[in-house]
């Protein structure tokens, strides 16, 4: 399953992001620090359904249907506030670095309104330059790559002198952290060991980052945006919203389609609610689906493709139950290895369930392709 890391500095709405986006509750304070442990759960990308397309309900494994849309999960994973000096163990920093291994990529919560200070703390909308945070967790994302390298240069260059190609000394030492052969080629053909870029470009390779600005619609976080948005990959967002109209669906007062841009009122409201939802109705889209699927679908390189038996039903009857992220690229045997490795080491052919055409093993896969896996028996 993809793996995203929630970060940002406190008290910049990375609890309320999380919960917006996975609907668990978790504790959500102003306090610096309200997050210790890192929290875990289930988010979701949308791909449009191609049930619709054949003719059929889809009854999802995982996931869920809403509309026209399949949403298809992926773990997030909400981490410790960073302040500056992290990587030295400020605040929470080892503990919050080290629950990112596994990420493959990250959202970066930022307070767009410039509301918080380096610490978290409330100073008032427009008090601080939301740069200032951009360019402060990429500086300690850095100094942690940095830590790594300089913890392991004696064991890289041992294994250098014993015969090990530099790559492979940097892979080894770097592989926990989502960075490949290919990362560890490229870097050595960039630079030496001893360049001060080194991390920093091991870092961007096995750390994509899309920025969200949260609390969009508070003093001149608009303008804010407008300034970053030809510099970084930042999106305005407001989590509060998203969180709010996903309690308002569950409450079944609307009918909120996640990632649209309107909403149905479905049941009476008394004038509080009413107006509370009007005031909701003008941040939207809310911007907290289109992060999540602009870094995993845009930056990541993700697309959805379903399994589709001729029959489109599984062995529980289940109407079309499944549908994987692959990496684009994919061809048609990492997508049955995907499935199961048995499928993949006895595959024949696919069958592409809108042409009927057959597709050899080596067919690239494409976004919202319907492949049926034909494997000897």
């Amino acid at each position: 399953m993809v793996e995203i890391g929630i970060v940002g500095k406190p008290s910049v709405g990375k609890s309320t992001f999380f919960s917006a986006a996975t609907l668990i509750d978790v504790p959500i304070d102003p306090r610096p620090f309200t997050t210790i442990e890192p929290n875990t759960g289930i988010g979701f990308v949308r791909v449009e359904d191609i049930g619709y397309e054949l003719g059929v309900q889809s009854q999802p494994r995982n996931g869920f249907i809403l509309g026209k849309y399949r949403f298809v999960g992926i773990k997030l994973i909400d981490v410790a506030g960073l302040v500056p000096g992290a990587h030295q163990g400020r605040g929470l920093g080892n503990k919050f670095l080290n629950d990112l291994n596994q990420a493959e990529g990250l959202i970066h919560i930022i307070d767009l309104s410039g509301s918080t200070d380096q610490e978290g703390r409330y100073i008032g909308p427009g008090s601080r330059d939301p740069e200032e945070d951009i360019m402060f967790l990429e500086h300690e994302l850095d100094m942690w790559y940095k830590d790594i390298l300089d913890r392991n240069m004696d064991r890289i260059q041992r294994d250098i002198k014993a015969g090990k190609e530099p790559s492979e000394a940097i892979y080894s030492v770097f592989s926990s952290l989502r960075v490949t052969m290919q990362d560890a080629e490229e870097a050595m053909k960039k630079y030496d060991l001893k360049s001060e870029e080194l991390p920093r470009f091991l870092r961007i390779r096995s750390k994509k980052i899309v920025i969200a600005g949260n609390k969009k619609d508070i003093g001149k976080a608009i303008e804010n945006y407008d300034r970053l948005k030809n510099k970084y990959d930042i999106i305005p967002i407001s989590a509060e919203a998203e969180l709010a109209l996903k309690k308002a669906s569950k409450l079944g007062l609307i009918k909120y389609v996640y990632g649209e841009d309107n909403f149905d009122i479905i049941r009476e409201l008394n004038d509080i609610q009413r107006q509370a939802l009007d005031r909701l109705k003008k941040l939207l889209p809310t911007g907290v689906q289109n992060v999540i699927e602009h870094l995993v679908y845009d930056v990541l390189g993700y697309i959805a493709v379903f399994p589709a038996g001729s029959k489109l039903v599984d062995k529980e009857g289940r109407v079309l139950p499944d549908c994987f992220l692959m990496k684009k690229g994919s061809k048609l045997e990492d997508f049955a290895r995907e499935i199961h490795s048995d499928l993949a080491k006895h595959l024949l052919y696919g069958i592409d369930i809108r042409t009927k055409r057959r597709l050899g093993k080596d067919y690239q896969l494409n976004h919202r392709d319907g492949i049926e896996i034909i494997a000897a028996r």
